[in-house]
């Protein structure tokens, strides 16, 4: 791959990984609420479901989904829904002590698979797979090349969203700052939702 393509690459995947989505906001409300080693699941299963979402793209199942355009609208809708619920739960929780399995706790595999309804991550696996890896000869060789970058993008992005909210953990504890805290994550997620209606 030739550096000027590299060189894109990086600063694509710079601008995507570290500004703010659904993954980002997690991490850093679940680092918040209920430390950074609770987080860390989720934290991990971004890259590895991304990195299965790319992989399925430049396999050919995004060029599926962009041709069929009910399987699109049915994808942004489970990750519409999914973003509310999320943010539904997180507006509620005002102290530590309520952001309980049962309240906030999005785990490995949910962290996995919210990358297969999150419209951003799609975005950029198609953009990546069109523009860096399909209709070139060397298109394994670029796959190769472009997967580990990106799976250290997207851990290093939420680890180090993850790892603000767990700097932010005990200055939250105090007053209703974790219930403020928390409904501006949750606004995040239903922006996000929102974003992803007009996508």
């Amino acid at each position: 791959m030739p550096l000027v393509e590299f060189t894109a690459l990086l600063v694509l995947a710079t601008a995507m990984s570290f500004t703010p989505g659904p993954n980002t906001t997690l991490s850093t409300a679940l680092a918040a609420n209920r430390g950074l080693p609770a987080a860390m699941r989720f934290v991990v299963a971004v890259p590895v479901g991304w990195s299965l979402l790319l992989l399925l793209c430049a396999a050919g199942l995004g060029a599926a989904v962009v041709a069929m355009p009910p399987l699109r609208w049915g994808i942004k809708a489970l990750g519409i829904g999914y973003l509310l619920w999320l943010a539904f739960k997180l507006a509620q929780s005002a102290r530590l002590s309520e952001a309980d399995a049962s309240r906030l706790s999005v785990g490995f595999w949910q962290g996995v698979l919210l990358q297969f309804v999150n419209i951003k991550a799609w975005l950029l696996a198609l953009t990546i797979v069109a523009g860096w890896v399909i209709g070139h000869e060397d298109g394994t060789a670029r796959l190769a090349v472009v997967l580990p970058v990106m799976l250290a993008f997207a851990f290093t992005s939420n680890f180090t969203y993850a790892l603000l909210g767990a700097l932010l953990r005990h200055w939250l504890a105090h007053g209703r700052r974790l219930l403020w805290f928390n409904r501006a994550m949750a606004a995040v997620l239903v922006a996000t939702a929102l974003w992803m209606v007009a996508a």
